[in-house]
């Protein structure tokens, strides 16, 4: 099993979405309004000089659908690298 983290710009939140379900991945927790910076993209700090924010999902999978996933995110950042969004794959050892 994996753990992936897909930090995005929450004004791509239906684009991470329809990706995730595409490829299989239909159970996430999702944080909405998270703050960061990133390399490729504006602070998303949620105030008045820099008023975008990020939302955070994570998603336990198999191993495959997690490559999936990751994939998709590549595809993501490749047509939206402005706007920020980047995944983390870790293994998980159990959940309930």
């Amino acid at each position: 099993m994996k753990l992936i983290f897909i930090t995005y710009n929450e004004a791509l939140d239906n684009e991470v979405t329809e990706m995730l379900a595409e490829r299989g991945v239909k159970s996430w927790t999702k944080w909405i309004k998270v703050q960061g910076r990133g390399e490729a993209s504006e602070p998303h700090l949620g105030s008045h000089v820099w008023p975008k924010n990020n939302n955070v999902i994570a998603a336990v999978t198999g191993d495959e659908a997690a490559e999936r996933a990751m994939e998709g995110v590549r595809e993501l950042r490749k047509s939206f690298a402005k706007e920020g969004v980047k995944a983390f794959v870790v293994p998980c050892e159990a959940m309930t």
